[in-house]
């Protein structure tokens, strides 16, 4: 942000200071929380961008992935949270084959020796295993395969989120946008004194 002001505008300085005052605590924390807000969103669209490219998987698994903190009048602060949880093998592409499956975490074809998601004999499995087992990959625990559980795809949001593209992708937009938003949100509350 940027403010000129000519010593030789007295009239320039006196405005400068009532549009100040008039200002105040108060409407300094709306226009934070309004800058912060809009510099957020645009944040998080490029981190959801960035990581449906680094993972692999699709915008709209990742935006299930993610919850967002807005800004309020208590806490000016923007936040992007994720859990901990590993992405079922079932959002990255899976297709059985012979001895396994092969899914595409982090945009890479990857084999699952002995993973399956259908029922019977390969190759002419039935389309679902029975008891809704919604399109999610599994693996046998034990060698009879009467334990099956989910297959890990080692993919986790909440990891990815703070590092390579993702994480420039916030810094770079919020860093870019932020200010912008601030001087927009700042001229509007004072009826553009600060331009």
């Amino acid at each position: 942000m940027r403010v000129s002001v000519s010593w030789s505008d007295i009239d320039g300085l006196r405005r400068f200071d009532n549009a100040l005052k008039s200002l105040g605590e108060k409407k300094m924390r709306q226009v934070a929380n309004r800058a912060l807000n809009a510099a957020g969103d645009q944040g998080r669209t490029q981190v959801v961008r960035a990581l449906a490219k680094q993972t692999g998987l699709t915008q709209k698994v990742v935006k299930r992935y993610i919850k967002v903190k807005r800004s309020d009048w208590g806490h000016l602060e923007y936040r992007i949270n994720s859990n901990s949880r590993d992405v079922p093998l079932k959002y990255f592409k899976p297709k059985e084959v012979d001895g396994g499956t092969i899914a595409k975490p982090f945009g890479e074809k990857t084999f699952y020796p002995d993973a399956f998601f259908r029922g019977g004999r390969f190759p002419a499995r039935r389309v679902d295993l029975p008891g809704k087992m919604n399109g999610h990959v599994f693996v046998r625990k034990d060698r009879l395969g009467r334990t099956i559980m989910k297959a890990k795809s080692g993919v986790n949001i909440s990891e990815q989120m703070v590092k390579d593209a993702s994480a420039d992708a916030w810094h770079s937009t919020i860093g870019r946008v932020l200010p912008v938003k601030l001087e927009d949100q700042i001229e509007q509350a004072t009826n553009g004194v600060f331009s």
